[in-house]
């Protein structure tokens, strides 16, 4: 799954990862709150003057109010929420960008106190924020319900690169397939590169809203080319293919639909395209062109615009690593799919210097407690991440079932076999939960909606994956609209239960349940105790019931840590039980034996005079058996194991 970049920060009464800085961190506020109605939210900012500062963040809070009325009425839609900055000297940029979620009250994670931190890394600008300036909102909405929050932190040290100068080439809002070609709002433009530039890139920001018969540009993938002196330098496709794989789910509307540079409730991502050939005080031309398209009629879509030409001098260092981002453990909300986990960390890190990194040796472990240590290898050239799953950490599975939050510490020991150049981004704390401990026996009841893969069976399938990455219990292949139940006994440690679908549109959402040509068969996922079939496992962002029950999108992923409970050698003891299911049957039962850790002996079921009409050996918790030749009627289905002890329940048969 793709990652945004985070600044991971202490922010006040809110704890983000935390990351080293040389000296003090210097916040600036520029607070916004009620977003009631579609127009500008300007709010007057002093930034710090002068200084050096290894990283500058914006970190934007969207979040909820009541709405006024009677009764009252919030939109919560997705509208777009862009963050400007303006300055006495006239400059004007978009410094980020984000489409608020669907977020009525009354799904799951969005509530009335609801909110939700975007982080955009703005270091290139620092020499805009600087004294006085304005901070512009502009929100696109036409009903109110949202918040909005800024504050930038400014760290002390020395950024990767000097930042030489800024150009705003084009921006706008523009339609897309009509009489007017879009393309004249992007002329070739003359550039100069600032004296000491060693080499640019083009930022753009673009993302496409409405819709024509054909759903551009909303739902249209469409291309735009980037040419530098009348050479292409990049085709970049305006198009988001993971909307289903969204850290806030489920959300209130059509929020799993791919879309034109943005999901709702998510970071919109900057394009970034380097522009070759570019020196000290070169001149060139920069052009920008969209594809050819016509419009198959209805109302025209249109694309919003923001490009940014920075241009950057010498690295300050040779060989600088830095964490950007501790992925999991985390209590991060930007990161909730991956988090809690029992198993390896995840952390990305990122090549801040000029040369290439080829070795890093990391420590890592929980606060105050023994620190493991990995090294790795590859090719992180400079200006690239790279996510790193660290070796299994043991401690976290010692925490398991703990309801109190803990501090897992990542640091930086050495890259290229020698003491990083600068060791102030070479730490990251973050808060997180553990995860959860369950029994080592549970069921899995999976019942696959109607929508089929390519091989014709069912595109949704569960693993479950150990330490090693080993699948150890699944169900693939499932035939749709069909319900399975699958007992699962696992020694103790830590695994990854991953729940699949293909279509990333979850086992059942709401939208298609309104169409009762797709909903009518919607599938669902349980995990419950063996005790007790009506007793379902919490797991995280997990919904079982109402409206947006079995509705997570791409995929779900829960980490559990398993406790194997001692052998039981009474089977009569109350702990151990036997339950048969469908009850009534047809056709076939389900057998399954809970509180052993070693079953063997044999079924019988006996009719109502007493007599056995089938039998079979059982050396498993779980067993299905054929009631083929078996009349209608009340039968007792009873286990005895090879010492006699016994076990028994009341089948109904209806054949």
């Amino acid at each position: 799954m793709k990652k945004h970049l985070l600044a991971l920060l202490a922010l006040a009464g809110v704890s983000l990862n935390s990351q080293a800085a040389t000296g003090d961190t210097t916040w600036v506020n520029a607070n916004m709150d009620t977003l009631s109605w579609f127009g500008n939210y300007d709010s007057t900012v002093t930034f710090p003057t002068g200084g050096s500062y290894r990283n500058i963040y914006m970190i934007v809070t969207v979040g909820k109010y009541v709405c006024p009325g009677s009764p009252t009425y919030c939109g919560d839609w997705d509208y777009t929420f862009l963050t400007y900055l303006m300055t006495p000297g006239g400059d004007t940029l978009e410094l980020g960008r984000l489409i608020t979620p669907y977020a009525n009250s009354g799904a799951p994670r969005t509530p009335a106190t609801w909110t939700q931190r975007y982080v955009y890394d703005v270091t290139d600008y620092v020499d805009k924020l600087q004294g006085p300036g304005t901070i512009r909102i502009h929100y696109s909405g036409y009903s109110g319900g949202f918040t909005g929050n800024i504050k930038f932190a400014f760290i002390e040290g020395t950024p990767d690169r000097n930042v030489k100068g800024i150009s705003r080439p084009w921006h706008g809002s523009y339609s897309y397939g009509g009489g007017t070609n879009i393309n004249t709002k992007f002329p070739t433009v003359t550039e100069t590169a600032p004296s000491g530039t060693q080499s640019a890139a083009l930022k753009f920001l673009i993302t496409g809203h409405g819709s024509d018969n054909s759903g551009c540009c909303e739902f249209m993938s469409t291309n735009y080319n980037v040419l530098v002196n009348s050479s292409p330098v990049a085709t970049k496709a305006v198009w988001r293919d993971n909307c289903g794989e969204n850290e806030l789910y489920p959300q209130s509307g059509t929020w799993l639909y791919d879309r034109a540079n943005w999901c709702p409730g998510a970071i919109v991502n900057s394009n970034w395209h380097s522009l070759p050939g570019i020196g000290s005080s070169s001149t060139y031309n920069l052009r920008l062109y969209f594809d050819p398209y016509t419009s198959s009629g209805g109302s025209l879509g249109s694309y919003t615009t923001e490009a940014h030409v920075i241009y950057y001098g010498e690295y300050n260092k040779l060989v600088d690593a830095g964490i950007e981002d501790i992925v999991s453990p985390t209590n991060n909300e930007n990161h909730f799919r991956a988090n809690p986990t029992c198993g390896s960390p995840m952390i990305t890190v990122k090549n801040r210097g000029r040369n290439q990194i080829t070795l890093m040796t990391i420590e890592y472990g929980i606060k105050d407690s023994a620190m493991q240590s990995y090294t790795w290898s590859g090719i992180l050239n400079a200006q690239e991440t790279q996510e790193i799953a660290l070796p299994d950490l043991i401690n976290l599975q010692g925490l398991a079932g703990n309801t109190t939050t803990s501090t897992f510490v990542a640091k930086i020991k050495t890259v290229n076999g020698s003491t990083d150049a600068d060791t102030t981004n070479d730490v990251m704390t973050s808060e997180f939960m553990p995860s959860p401990k369950w029994d080592g026996q549970f069921k899995v009841v999976f019942r696959p909606n109607n929508q089929t893969a390519s091989s014709g069976k069912s595109e949704t399938y569960w693993k479950i994956y150990d330490a090693d990455n080993n699948v150890v219990r699944e169900r693939v292949d499932a035939t749709i609209n069909t319900t399975y139940t699958d007992t699962v006994i696992l020694p103790t440690g830590c695994y990854r239960l991953e729940l699949t679908d293909e279509g990333c549109d979850g086992l059942s959402w709401w939208v298609y349940n309104q169409n009762p040509g797709i909903g009518v068969n919607a599938g669902s996922f349980f995990v419950r105790k063996l005790t007790n079939i009506t007793s379902n496992i919490p797991m995280n962002g997990y919904v079982y019931s109402g409206t947006f029950a079995h509705d997570f999108g791409c995929k779900f992923t829960q980490y559990f840590y398993t406790s194997t409970p001692t052998g039981v050698t009474d089977i009569a003891a109350s702990n151990t039980g036997i339950e048969a299911y469908p009850n009534p049957a047809n056709g076939v039962v389900n057998v399954d034996l809970s509180g052993m850790t070693n079953v063997a002996g044999q079924i019988h079921i006996i009719d109502a005079i007493g007599r056995i009409v089938k039998s079979q050996p059982c050396n498993s918790a779980h067993t299905e058996i054929s009631l083929q030749g078996m009349g209608t009627g009340v039968y007792t289905i009873l286990f005895t194991d090879i010492n006699g002890k016994k076990l028994q329940q009341r089948l109904v048969v209806q054949q």
